[in-house]
């Protein structure tokens, strides 16, 4: 018999949010394991969720750095995953956590691959994006009637958004910390700067809410930030 693989969303920051069934998954799990991307970090997950785990669950960080090397990552993927199987041949409930939704953009969607194809058993428990909290945080909605909504990852070249702004109603862009300027000159080039919002760690103490472009084009925003662009205005 072997134990059971679960990926929990813990939601943008929120502790309030997290659902039902994580909270139950939570009161039950063996073994949590908390992934960061810097070894001096702290796991924002594991701080979100940490009311909720059994007392008795033995808890594992494990860095996934935040690099491009494919031959690094690989490395590191590989040696979590050793460290996961361990757990579950020996029949322990393991719950992998990860910020906003375990399958958005999440380094849980690898481990499950993973796993999977190996046979464990996986179940996935949703949690709330962080465009879903941001929007509601700011009584936005993100579409409306026959509107469309994109999601898209902010690359550093901006590429994705020169094809994609003319093209859709509404835009979510995530990671924008990666080249928050050129989110500013794309936005103004499509003269919707005064078309967007920002919240930057949504649902934490330091939460920050803005409509400000100054602050895209002085580049320095939060790793958590999400922006949510309307094209027909708010």
């Amino acid at each position: 018999m072997k134990g059971k693989f679960y990926g929990i969303g813990v939601g943008p920051g929120d502790p309030d949010l997290l659902t039902l069934k994580a909270v139950k998954v939570l009161n039950k799990a063996d073994v949590i394991i908390c992934p960061k991307g810097k070894e001096e970090e702290d796991s924002i997950a594991l701080d979100i969720a940490k009311e909720h785990i059994h007392e008795k669950a033995v808890i594992k960080t494990l860095l996934f750095p935040m690099v491009h090397c494919k031959e690094t990552l690989k490395k590191h993927w590989q040696e979590n995953t050793s460290i996961i199987e361990e757990d579950l041949k020996a029949e322990k409930q393991v719950v992998f956590l990860t910020l906003g939704d375990a399958l958005l953009y999440s380094t849980y969607i690898y481990m499950m691959e993973s796993l999977k194809q190996q046979g464990y058993e996986v179940e996935t428990i949703s949690g709330i994006t962080s465009f879903s909290a941001t929007a509601s945080t700011v009584n936005l909605p993100l579409a409306k009637g026959k509107e469309t909504l994109t999601v898209l990852p902010l690359t550093k070249d901006g590429e994705s958004l020169e094809r994609l702004l003319p093209a859709v109603d509404n835009l979510v862009i995530l990671k924008v910390s990666h080249n928050p300027k050129v989110l500013a000159e794309k936005l103004k080039q499509y003269n919707v700067e005064n078309n967007f919002v920002m919240i930057s760690k949504c649902g934490h103490d330091d939460e920050i809410i803005t409509r400000d472009i100054q602050v895209l084009e002085e580049g320095n925003v939060p790793y958590l930030s999400t922006v949510i662009v309307k094209k027909g205005g708010f």
